[in-house]
């Protein structure tokens, strides 16, 4: 199964992708290491990524799929895998399907993990005091939750439209979360 995990910060992805990848036994591309692992190199390329995701940005959306189109294409991703912060974009979204229609592949689901927007500030803040993590500061937690309502959030409209997106309530032990994960997935593959 091909399947995108999308989900604000502080929701609790991180723990349900690690869970989610061992069930079905896919590798687990993360954007966000691809794109760490490129910066840890000494090109042009990694500047140009260092340029963007330490100013916080996102980085550019052709640069970002030619990163994933080169994962995908590795042996473990044959029977699928799990995209976690990927697509953040439309235009990230589209390139994927296009990437997809190219190699004969599809997308069989997207997950969309939600949560109230004060527990998620209250969720980061407490991980952050007790992870030490100094970036987690409530402004910063503040303008990530803005790109990800201003950018990511209109994927869930043109994954709806797709018939792709399940839904499920994040504020829900981390246990039924997963119960509700395993469900969604079990119907995707029928």
């Amino acid at each position: 199964m091909r399947i995108v995990f999308i989900g604000p910060p502080g929701v609790g992805k991180g723990t349900q992708c690690k869970r989610l990848v061992e069930y079905l036994a896919i590798p687990h591309l993360s954007t966000g290491e691809m794109l760490r692992e490129v910066k840890r190199q000494d090109t042009a390329l990694s500047r140009w990524v260092s340029s963007y995701v330490d100013a916080g940005k996102l980085a550019p959306d052709h640069l970002v799929m030619r990163i994933v189109a080169q994962r995908l294409a590795s042996p473990d991703c044959e029977a699928g895998c799990l995209f976690d912060g990927f697509p953040r974009t439309l235009v990230q979204a589209q390139l994927l399907d296009e990437h997809f229609t190219k190699v004969g592949r599809q997308l069989d689901l997207v997950l969309d993990l939600q949560a109230e927007e004060e527990e998620l500030v209250t969720r980061i803040l407490k991980r952050a005091q007790q992870e030490h993590r100094a970036d987690d500061t409530y402004e910063t937690i503040r303008a990530r939750l803005h790109v990800f309502h201003t950018q990511t959030a209109p994927l869930l409209e043109y994954y709806q439209r797709k018939g792709l997106l399940c839904s499920i309530d994040g504020m829900q032990p981390p246990d039924l979360v997963f119960d509700k994960i395993k469900e969604a997935v079990e119907r995707g593959r029928r």
